[in-house]
């Protein structure tokens, strides 16, 4: 398996005037073609390694090495829309930003508005679409600038569970059935079963200062079983490692 991005003894702080608040302290982790999850308390600084991994964020120690050319996708949590654009502009925008040509940009958009289930609604305004419709533009306005990691910020915690088990499938599909450009997927979760569900890896950290305190290999095979006894049994594991 190829390695991405290595990030080597990440350390982060934030404040100013002598109050200084370590967040990450000393991480190192490989990225390759694989689905990460990253688990740990809130406020240890998921987000933020998410963003360093990104390059939107400075270390103040250690290095961010990348292998090649790479290139990211970002779904956030809320779909962060433009209310006053339609859905195919909103998927469009980062292109048409980067000075892609307009005509362009909006047939890349059709395409990735049909691959997440959205074709038929480009001419929708966000206020028309529901919740689980929104995160899809969200999910397609990442997926139309062709990037080789898909970084993704606790996206299905405010979809119902329905919805949020259907993107769950339908990430999982995009990404194996390499229509897509997308070779790996970082993810920042609170949900176990959810990570389990979904990645090949999933990295714990410890309180703030985050440290690694433990990397789990998940070996089940896809698609995986809720209700098998080997998804349970890895499912105690990492909360074992999470408490």
């Amino acid at each position: 398996m190829a390695t991405l991005v290595s990030l080597i003894n990440i350390v982060k702080s934030f404040g100013e005037k002598g109050k200084v608040l370590r967040v990450l302290d000393g991480i190192s982790l490989d990225i390759g073609e694989e689905f990460i999850a990253i688990l740990g308390p809130s406020g240890c600084g998921k987000s933020t390694l998410l963003r360093i991994i990104a390059g939107v964020e400075k270390v103040d120690e250690g290095e961010v090495k990348y292998h090649g050319s790479v290139t990211y996708g970002f779904v956030f949590q809320s779909p962060t829309l433009l209310p006053w654009l339609t859905v195919i502009d909103n998927v469009a925008l980062p292109l048409i930003a980067k000075g892609v040509d307009k005509r362009v940009a909006r047939e890349k958009a059709l395409k990735y508005l049909s691959l997440v289930g959205l074709h038929g609604f480009e001419d929708f305004y966000p206020h028309e679409l529901s919740g689980g419709m929104r995160q899809r533009v969200n999910i397609a306005r990442a997926l139309v600038v062709e990037p080789t990691i898909l970084l993704m910020d606790e996206p299905f915690s405010q979809l119902d569970p329905l919805t949020a088990e259907a993107l769950r499938a339908e990430i999982l599909d995009l990404w194996l059935s390499g229509v897509t450009t997308v070779r790996g997927i970082v993810m920042v979760t609170h949900n176990v079963e959810e990570a389990v569900l979904m990645a090949d890896k999933i990295v714990i950290l410890t309180p703030r200062p985050a440290r690694i305190s433990k990397i789990v290999e998940v070996k089940l095979r896809r698609p995986r079983d809720r209700r098998s006894k080997e998804f349970q049994e890895t499912v105690d594991l990492v909360y074992e490692y999470v408490s």
